[in-house]
């Protein structure tokens, strides 16, 4: 005779009962609430329907609002963290404005010409013109420290660009074929930013110095050719840039490329052909030097008159030249503090101090004076370089100390 086992105290029918009259909606895409008598569709999953940004890093910022129990041991293991590391994902060219930075319009000169040639490359590659072939690059080109680069970045703050940039020695690599598609991915991590609806660029800087032929004694690799190249291909056709084995066609959006450099005629020719690329030698006026070295010197104090003697007293000298000047005020107080901490305690007290030991330094006072005579110092360093010219005494006259030579190099003028 069989015996039926009821449910002790009706646990189980009554857990039963509660499953099946569990709301189905709480495990679904959206929620129904009624609020004041109106019916109000909630979706647990808005802020992720909302975000296009990538979801490794949807993965990554959502870990902290996930109880512990869910995540792995110890917040290492479990399915909130990223798959591939920071190192692997995140771009390497991205570069973001922040007031730690320095960069700041309101306090810097913007070269009316420079502004007015990057902001219509720019604003031309982002619009639709009626059958005008629009081209991709802007090479800008000029002397050594005339602050084309520098400009560009406060370009790029006031307009909100977010640019990729890249540098010279990107553009060569121990593997062949390498720099061509570092250029092709950092141009569609520039697009990937255009398709979330901000700005960007590709900004390479000293291109020729990572492209060009410098003479006859330059070695010019395969790397060199792949790299112009690519960038002819991306000027002919700027919405079709695919990585390397990938033969779907897939637009993506247009964006500008802005370069840098010295001297643009040692690039490929048919690189810097019109159509390719827009060419703006960048030579700044007596106007735009005085308006930049106003801005460098406009925290210590030093009126326009006196910024405007130091720009014609230096006139040969580069718009560096009066950031070095500033810079050489402070050797003062640096060599001052020296040897108040003594050279034994420097290294802790620079690299690992105390709170409240951290260094600081009160402005010094800036004069034309000082600023005249530091500069003095900076030429006589220049002129050292171009006079004692040590290779040619060593390798070609071979001098030496026997009885019309000497050992002794020549005094500096500083002394």
């Amino acid at each position: 005779m069989s015996t039926i086992t009821q449910p002790r105290c009706g646990v189980k029918a009554n857990a039963t009962a509660k499953r099946a009259v569990a709301p189905k909606t709480f495990l679904g895409a959206r929620v129904s609430s009624v609020s004041n008598g109106s019916k109000v569709e909630m979706s647990r999953w808005k802020g992720m329907d909302m975000d296009i940004s990538d979801d490794q890093q949807d993965i990554a910022r959502g870990r902290n609002m996930v109880d512990s129990k869910f995540q792995g041991a110890t917040g290492i293991g479990g399915t909130h963290n990223a798959v591939m590391s920071s190192q692997d994902y995140l771009s390497a060219g991205m570069k973001t404005y922040s007031a730690h930075d320095n960069i700041t319009t309101e306090n810097f000169y913007i070269s009316p010409s420079y502004m007015d040639k990057v902001i219509v490359h720019v604003a031309k590659n982002f619009m639709k013109l009626p059958k005008i072939k629009v081209p991709v690059i802007l090479g800008v080109w000029g002397g050594k420290g005339q602050g084309k680069t520098f400009q560009s970045d406060l370009i790029f703050k006031k307009l909100g660009i977010s640019p990729i940039v890249m540098s010279a020695g990107e553009l060569e690599s121990g593997n062949a074929g390498e720099p061509a598609k570092l250029v092709r991915q950092r141009y569609r991590e520039a697009s990937d930013i255009v398709k979330k609806g901000r700005m960007s660029t590709l900004f390479i800087n000293d291109l020729d110095a990572g492209a060009g032929r410098m003479g006859g004694t330059t070695q010019y690799t395969v790397n060199n050719q792949m790299v112009n190249a690519t960038l002819m291909n991306i000027a002919d056709n700027p919405t079709n840039v695919q990585l390397p084995g990938q033969y779907e066609v897939i637009e993506i959006p247009r964006v500008p490329i802005i370069a840098t450099g010295n001297d643009f005629s040692t690039l490929y020719a048919p690189l810097v052909r019109d159509g390719r690329m827009d060419k703006f030698y960048w030579s700044p006026t007596r106007e735009d030097r005085v308006g930049i070295a106003n801005g460098i010197f406009m925290a210590d104090g030093i009126e326009k008159e006196d910024v405007e003697v130091l720009v014609d007293t230096f006139e040969g000298q580069s718009i560096d030249f009066f950031g070095a000047l500033r810079s050489r005020v402070y050797d003062d107080l640096v060599r001052d503090f020296i040897l108040e901490v003594g050279y034994e305690a420097l290294g802790p007290r620079l690299i690992n101090p105390r709170k409240g030991e951290e260094v600081n330094f009160n402005p010094p006072k800036m004069t034309l004076e000082v600023l005249l005579a530091y500069g003095k110092e900076l030429e006589n360093e220049q002129e050292n370089i171009k006079r004692i010219q040590l290779a040619d005494a060593y390798l070609d006259g071979a001098v030496l100390a026997g009885e019309g030579g000497s050992s002794n190099t020549e005094k500096s003028l500083n002394q």
